[in-house]
């Protein structure tokens, strides 16, 4: 799945160097949006910074270990969804996503994080998906809840994020579970 095409105004592709401009452009731009969620804000604060990510995320994608893909969403890079890692013995992954916030409500993440889940089952054969959210991050769990996947758990404490110790959800979806419309 290098490129896969959502509808007609959005697609994934596998992040490549060449986008580490515009990765760190919206990255900046929404910074103080997505670090109330997740950390990685703070560690991108040059093109740089963002282009050593996608080179983990590309040695990653070749070791068969997760990776990153962009969300565009007319041609502009709204975001990015990914698998944190691949556990191939037990068929296993987990899904993180983010969106700018100029790409907000628009049912970007939701989608995005739908052609992850029918990737990961179909072509790469996984049978479960697990998505951790932050418990009161209410517009990041109303994704993993739309999708059908269910509630197996807090985990207290589990991010420390801003000086604050978070607890998140973690959300599992199994291959016989999943229903696309895709």
């Amino acid at each position: 799945m290098y490129k896969a095409l959502i509808n007609q105004n959005t697609y994934l592709a596998i992040l490549e160097p060449r986008h580490a401009n515009d990765l760190f452009q919206i990255v900046d731009k929404s910074r103080d949006s997505i670090s109330q969620w997740l950390n990685f804000p703070q560690k991108t604060n040059c093109v740089e910074d963002s282009a050593l990510f996608i080179e983990k995320s590309l040695t990653r994608l070749s070791e068969h270990n997760g990776y990153w893909a962009g969300i565009w969403y007319k041609e502009e890079l709204a975001g990015s969804v990914g698998y944190l890692y691949i556990d191939w013995k037990i068929g296993k992954t987990e899904i993180g996503y983010w969106l700018g916030d100029d790409f907000k409500g628009k049912g970007l993440a939701l989608q995005a994080a739908k052609m992850m889940i029918n990737h990961a089952f179909h072509d790469l054969d996984l049978n479960k998906v697990e998505i951790k959210v932050a418990t009161n991050n209410n517009k990041s769990r109303a994704i993993p809840e739309k999708l059908g996947f269910q509630t197996e758990g807090i985990i207290r404490n589990d991010e420390f994020l801003n000086g604050v110790y978070h607890d998140r959800v973690i959300y599992g979806l199994l291959k016989e579970e999943w229903i696309s419309d895709l």
